[in-house]
């Protein structure tokens, strides 16, 4: 079976750096259930393209089991030798370790860099469909083109297989896209070659890291890896959810010193007041609040009678726990339940649950993404869900030194992964709302000091 995977890169070349094997030659390694082949078809000076060719031995892994006669005719004639399935996992872990572990010695910079790749494979068996494969790939983020063979060629009346040429495209760093296919594969295959115990949940959690615990399918996930033994699908669920959420009192001292800074000048009420308005302004009556947290905000919008629906999402489960209580939903009368909505998920992968709302607000939420996962969050945001108006708030990295309690250089969180200037916050904006088909205005959101501005600036995406 073939798997081909075309990267577009500032020097072509540097996809040798990145999967340790040089673009030079054929590389050929034997496995215990045949042999791979690594080679480069294409490399050009912005681009190039890398295949595993992977020559799955099905009569050398029957024989290997030992002298058996009675061995049944499918051991010897199957699918396993054209089809993508857990050889194919097995053969990238072996291939590309430090890839997928997101280490490169020599260029340590290209493996933390997000980049347009595009992954082709030949025959992908999919149990479930092509709708299947879009909700496992699309919350990642992934364009998706599928193709669905015949049965026979030559005897369309015989109808479809379960069988796909596969495409999937994303802007994302090389490990993710490996890690994905690692996982999920074997996942569309519904099967595994080899005994499945405790140490395949260990090998899920550990490749999962990041994106299981928030992805929509997780549990049909966790179910098909582990070949549907139920006691380690629950194991690896409970591990993955109690491993997602932050440990209690963890943040409490800098959470609790963000909190004295803001309240010292009731920054969080004049933000809540701002978002609320302006969603107001917009005539939303079905809104998110992405990144919801404890739910702050969701208290204040469950009080406009106005909306008619109101989403609260969060990738902490503990966090809409809190929220739920705060919220009080469980004596909430039926009515009002029904407008009031948490769920789990993550931004960071596409939810069609998001699909359809006419307004989202991320309050004080992008500062806590790294910066090469933003990318996700912005097509997920405003390409994917796409609601009319999106309200962005996020810290005023020049206020900062207005800010007792705080050291110089030092971000107000030790959650955030940067802290914007107006500038930088504005030329952000302009970028995608211009990608997306938005306009977008900034309003400045606290005290406003005629040097460094506002504590929290807003941008206002509507289209």
């Amino acid at each position: 079976m073939l798997l081909t995977i075309t990267a577009t890169l500032e020097d072509g070349a540097d996809l040798g750096y990145l999967l340790h094997k040089s673009p030079g030659r054929v590389h050929s390694f034997e496995l215990a259930f045949g042999v791979a082949h690594v080679f480069y078809p294409e490399v050009t000076p912005s681009r190039a393209t890398v295949a595993v060719l992977l020559e799955v031995d099905p009569v050398g892994l029957v024989r290997g089991r030992g002298p058996d006669s009675s061995a049944p005719l499918e051991q010897y004639v199957n699918d396993r030798p054209y089809v993508a399935s857990s050889f194919l996992s097995v053969a990238i872990g072996r291939l590309f370790a430090p890839t997928l572990g997101g280490r490169s010695k020599e260029r340590p910079d290209l493996a933390a860099r997000a980049w347009p790749l595009v992954a082709r494979i030949s025959v992908l068996p999919c149990r479930g469909g092509e709708p299947l494969l879009r909700r496992l790939f699309e919350p990642l983020a992934y364009e998706v083109a599928a193709t669905q063979h015949l049965l026979d060629e030559t005897r369309p009346d015989w109808g479809a297989s379960s069988y796909f040429t596969v495409e999937l495209r994303a802007t994302r760093r090389l490990a993710e896209l490996l890690t994905h296919l690692y996982v999920l594969i074997p996942v569309l295959d519904d099967d595994k070659h080899y005994w499945v115990g405790d140490d395949e949940v260990d090998k899920l959690l550990k490749h999962g890291e990041g994106w299981l615990a928030a992805h929509p399918e997780r549990e049909l996930i966790a179910r098909r890896y582990l070949r549907h033994r139920r006691s380690l699908a629950r194991q690896a669920l409970e591990r993955l959810l109690a491993e997602e959420a932050p440990a209690v009192g963890a943040d409490q001292v800098p959470a609790a010193a963000e909190e004295e800074i803001e309240h010292r000048i009731s920054l969080n009420e004049q933000r809540l007041g701002a978002v609320l308005a302006v969603l107001k302004q917009s005539g939303a009556q079905r809104v998110l609040d992405l990144g919801c947290g404890e739910g702050h905000l969701l208290r204040q919008l469950s009080r406009d009678r106005t909306l008619t629906e109101i989403v609260g999402m969060d990738v902490s489960h503990r966090a809409l726990e809190i929220a739920s209580e705060r919220l009080k939903l469980e004596r909430l009368p039926e009515r009002h339940r029904e407008r009031l909505k948490l769920i789990q998920g993550s931004l960071l992968y596409r939810d069609r649950r998001l699909d359809g709302y006419d307004a989202a607000a991320l309050v004080e939420v992008i500062e806590h993404l790294d910066p090469p996962r933003l990318a996700a969050c912005e097509r997920n945001v405003f390409e994917f869900a796409h609601p009319r108006t999106v309200v962005v708030t996020t810290p005023n990295a020049e206020f900062n030194v207005k800010l007792d309690g705080l050291a110089r250089g030092a971000l107000r969180h030790r959650d955030h992964r940067f802290e914007w200037s107006r500038a930088e916050f504005e030329a952000w904006a302009q970028r995608t709302a211009e990608r997306f088909g938005y306009g977008v205005r900034f309003l400045p959101v606290g005290p406003c000091d005629a040097t460094v501005g506002a504590p929290t600036q807003m941008g206002v995406f509507e289209r």
